[in-house]
Parts: C-alpha cells; structure tokens; sequence
C-alpha cells in the first residue's frame, strides 16, 4: 500500500442527460468531504484508518436512510482493501449510494478517493459495500421501496448486489467447510519457527464509555465508531508483534450481532491471531455492557497489517507461537480466512491478463467461482454500447468491442412460461439437440443444486483440424426478486482429471451465457452473451463480418427446441436442476 496514484485514476461514468436537460443524479446518493488535519493523523502523519471509516460509515448511513426515509443501522461491511495512503493536508472525498434494496435490508456501495489539491490528481482508496436495516417504526417494520437504476454502472451494481448477498449468506458456512474438509493442514500449527513471538504478547484490552459524541442521531453508537475503536486496539497488537509502526490493509467482512447505546462500556479485545511471511491477522471484538448487566457480543473483525520499509515495500515478520486451545483455533481460523482472500483475489481479478482464462476448481473456492461466474455474466449484460449487426428471423445478433474483447449478444423472444425456458436451457446435456456447436456436452459433477462441471466437446471450423473441447462451470440462479432475470453462466475451469488432451485443441470461454426475461405471462426474452476469446471468435467472426447467419440458423433451432418440449417441460425444483 502506497500513497502513489500513477495508475489508480477514479473513473467516472458518462453523464446521463435526461429528458428536460438536467443530469442525472442518483436520489440515494451522499457526497462527503473533509481535509486531512494533523488531528485526524496517526503517528506515520496519515489519516487514521479509524476515522476514515467513522467518515465511510456516516456517509453510508445517510444514503440508506435517503432511500429508506426512516433511521437505518449498519448491520454489516463487506471486505475492504485499502489500495493507498492519505497523509495530512489532503481531501478525502467519499461518495455513496444505495446499490439494491431488498425487504427491510439495502446494500450501499463506499467509494473513497483522494485529492492533492496542489497537483489537481485524485486516486481511488478503497471500494466497500455495507448493508443497512431500517430500523422498525411505530408503525412496524419497514417494507423499503424497490430502487429503479438507470445508468450502466447502476444497473450493473444493481444486478450483482444480490450476488454479493448470496455470498454474505454462505460466508461463514464456507469458512467451516475449509477447516472441517482437510484444506487446512492442521499439522502446520506444529511447525516451531526461531525467533517465534508468543501470542500472549500482543494481547489487548481497553474500555471506553460511550458518550453522546460517539452516538448518532437514534442514540445508538456509530457503527463507524466502533470499528475505529477497535482499529485502535488491532493496530496496539500488531505493533506489538513487529515492534514497528503497521499499515492496515484489509478488513475481513464482519457482521454487527447486536446495538450499543450512550451509557454503554464497550470492552475492546485483540490479539494477532496468525503471522505469515509479510503480513498479520489481528482478531479484535467488542462487548457491550452496563453496570450490573453481563456482557454483550457487539462484533468481532479480523484486520490485516503489512510493516512497510523505507521503499514502502512489506517487511519480512517475526512468526507467531499461538497459545494452546482457543489460540491453536484462530491459528487455523487465520490460514482459511487467507486461503479465501488469496481465491477472492485470483478469482476477481480485475486485470484478466494477469490470470488465466480457466480457473482451478476445487471444493474451497466453488462459492467464489460461482460468485465470479455469475457477476461476470450481470456485467457483460448490464452494458449499453451493442452494435446491431443483422436480424433474420426473429433472431438478433448484437456486437460489442471493448478493450481486447470483442463480445456478441444474441436475442429472441419465445412463447413460452420463462420458468420453463430457465429449466430446457440449464440442462446443457440437451444443448447438441439444438446447438451444432455442441457435439457433446457430459457432466463431470454435480457441484451442487445451482452449479455444474460439463465436458464439451466442439468441431473446429477449420478445415482438417482437431475438435476442440471445453471444461465448463455452468452457474444458475433463478430470480432474486420480482423482475430480476433468471441466469445461466458459463465460464472455463480446470480440472486434474479432465486436463487437456493431444486429441483435442483445449478451449476456454471467459464470460458466456443466457439471461431469461419473463415479458408477461407466455412470451419470454432469451439473450445468450459471450464475451469471445480465441477459442470461440472462430465460431462468431463470419456472422459478426456478414458473411454468415449460422447463429441465427443455431438460435432459430433453439426457439424450434424449446416450442417442441414446451409441454413436455415441467418447472423443476432447484435441487433437480
């Protein structure tokens, strides 16, 4: 983490005009901004990661309770990486707004970015999602009202919240499957290193009353505030450990249980749970209580810190000897939390140069693969610049040239119950019924009820060459909420049972799929999508050019497919899928 900005410009997104000539301007939508003051400092002279996220949290409250029109609270934080430094005599300039709202629930995104007002440069700190609860009324609970996006990057944000929210559901049930199915090696928690600290050294404790400073306008204590107290007792149990000053990097994602109020005494507790070669985990939680009351659990967070030298380069850090029982247990805890950001980080990749297409599956990383599947399918079908290239037969064919891709779009209508075209085109076992592309498509495994590894196998459309052969993951999701479509991602991934052959030209598909729209009761909107890599743009490139219209002949059998089995197809449950 440095506080350069050469490559880290914050991108805006084209002002959308509307009808009367105003812009456009999201109605959830809280800008703040505040210069760095030396009070607002730690030791290094940058701003406190504490009171940046005191700043993030009241921001995001706001924009919550813009949408909600009644008192919102912070109910959780997504992961959030810092990608630089703030030093003093800078502006932080925050923006939020509410991505989606669900029942009583909505997510809010977190852009922070900062401004040299000498050198007129501005760079991206960090991006977050929180999700806020309104709280109850007199009245009852609040039902909140559905958000309606308008631009790309709305409705794209839009679209991959509920993504997220599927994520956030099965956080912590991913973390027991990491240490209950042998990913984690419990025999590393033996290995003795020299020089190694024992935990007990960096433990921390402290108390503060909260007072109405540290509250907000309900009387409850600034979920912001919370997390900058216990960034204070984290940061005291890392320099422990290194006998340094450290840089917060990440917070892990992290679930409030319960609210604190004025009058409260908030026990802060930390100790660094694990040490790895060039960074730290600090577990810190806080308890609640007031006089003659028993404690209550508020949060628990786990927070990461680099040392940085004079190059700003991470140092090398002294191991840790866990305490036995409960230290052996964070021990472990520390290695699964690791293993899920470095899959969280090669998987979400924003640079796809820097990783390969196909993307190792296992057993612990399927939630994110699935996550990424799915969010890179939303994205690509979120965009708005798609070139018509031709429509015959009722079938369009749409083009989109973007960086070094090129991606097409393919759209009909069908008459037909969406929920029956969702349950004909998630069996991919079918798709050479209508699909000449497909020769044969076997199923490998059964992940789970939404998600599926195929083998499938293509003709070249080269003359005298091999066949190719694709390992897909394929990814369902039915509607989130009414309006929503239902899904059918598709993206490469490599197997150790299924690697590539000298009998087939291995093949890799990025971002691929369908998104089904129920347009009333029997007529639906089928869009299938393909962001093209090498492997696939042989199949497209004449039709894109005008010299061929194979793709409409293949999705004109695709509605002939469906119309034939439209009887024969009943809804099935989503564990049949």
């Amino acid at each position: 983490m440095t506080s350069g900005f050469q490559d880290s410009a914050v991108p805006e997104e084209p002002l959308l005009i509307l009808e009367y000539g105003e812009a456009y301007r999201n109605l959830t939508e809280v800008k703040m901004s505040h210069v760095v003051l030396p009070c607002h400092a730690n030791q290094c002279n940058e701003l406190s990661i504490g009171q940046l996220l005191k700043w993030m949290d009241t921001t995001a409250c706001l924009a919550a309770e813009k949408h909600a029109g009644s008192p919102c609270i912070t109910a959780s934080v997504d992961d959030i990486h810092f990608e630089h430094t703030i030093s003093v005599g800078q502006v932080v300039n925050i923006i939020t707004k509410v991505n989606r709202a669900f029942n009583s629930s909505m997510e809010v995104g977190i852009l922070v970015s900062c401004e040299d007002l000498y050198s007129g440069s501005t760079w991206r700190v960090c991006k977050a999602f929180a999700t806020f609860v309104a709280r109850p009324t007199d009245s009852g609970k609040v039902q909140l009202k559905p958000l309606v996006p308008r631009t790309q990057e709305e409705q794209m944000e839009y679209s991959i919240a509920a993504e997220r929210r599927r994520m956030r559901l099965v956080h912590a049930d991913n973390m027991k499957d990491l240490l209950s199915n042998g990913a984690i090696r419990r025999d590393s928690i033996c290995q003795e290193f020299k020089d190694s600290v024992p935990a007990e050294k960096t433990r921390v404790e402290s108390v503060e009353l909260v007072l109405p400073p540290h509250a907000n306008h309900q009387g409850n204590t600034f979920g912001g505030q919370i997390m900058a107290w216990m960034e204070n007792v984290a940061t005291i149990a890392a320099s422990r450990l290194c006998n340094a000053h450290p840089t917060l990097r990440t917070i892990d994602m992290f679930h409030f249980r319960g609210p604190s109020q004025v009058g409260d005494r908030l026990v802060l507790k930390a100790i660094v749970n694990n040490s790895f070669k060039n960074s730290m985990e600090v577990g810190v939680c806080a308890e609640a209580y007031q006089c003659g009351e028993p404690q209550r659990h508020i949060n628990s967070a786990f927070m990461n810190f680099v040392v940085l030298d004079g190059d700003g380069q991470p140092r090398v850090l002294p191991r840790i000897k866990p305490e036995p029982v409960n230290g052996k247990r964070r021990y472990l805890e520390a290695n699964a939390r690791k293993k899920i950001r470095l899959d969280r980080k090669y998987i979400f990749s924003c640079n796809q140069t820097e990783v390969p297409l196909s993307v190792p599956w296992d057993p612990s990383n399927r939630v994110y693969l699935s996550l990424n599947n799915v969010s890179a399918l939303k994205i690509l079908a979120a965009k708005r610049d798609w070139v018509l290239q031709y429509e015959r037969n009722k079938v369009t064919l749409y083009a989109l040239e973007e960086d070094q891709f090129l991606s097409f779009k393919v759209e009909m209508m069908v008459e037909m119950v969406a929920e029956k075209v969702f349950v004909l085109l998630s069996d991919l076992s079918r798709r050479h019924e209508w699909d000449q592309h497909y020769q044969k498509c076997d199923l490998i495994c059964q992940v789970d009820e939404d998600d599926m590894i195929y083998h499938v196998v293509t003709p070249s459309v080269v003359k005298d060459s091999k066949f190719q052969d694709f390992v897909l993951l394929a990814s369902r999701r039915r509607p989130c909420d009414k309006g929503d479509p239902y899904v059918i991602a598709l993206r490469s991934v490599t197997l150790p049972t299924h690697s590539a052959t000298k009998d087939y030209t291995r093949g890799e598909v990025l971002s691929a799929g369908f998104t089904i729209w129920e347009e009333s009761d029997t007529v639906t909107k089928v869009s299938y999508y393909n962001q093209a890599t090498p492997g696939v743009l042989p199949y497209i490139s004449r039709d894109i050019a005008g010299l061929s219209s194979s793709f409409c002949t293949t999705f004109t059998s695709c509605r002939k497919f469906l119309e034939e089995n439209n009887k024969d197809s009943t809804p099935a449950p989503a564990s049949e899928l």
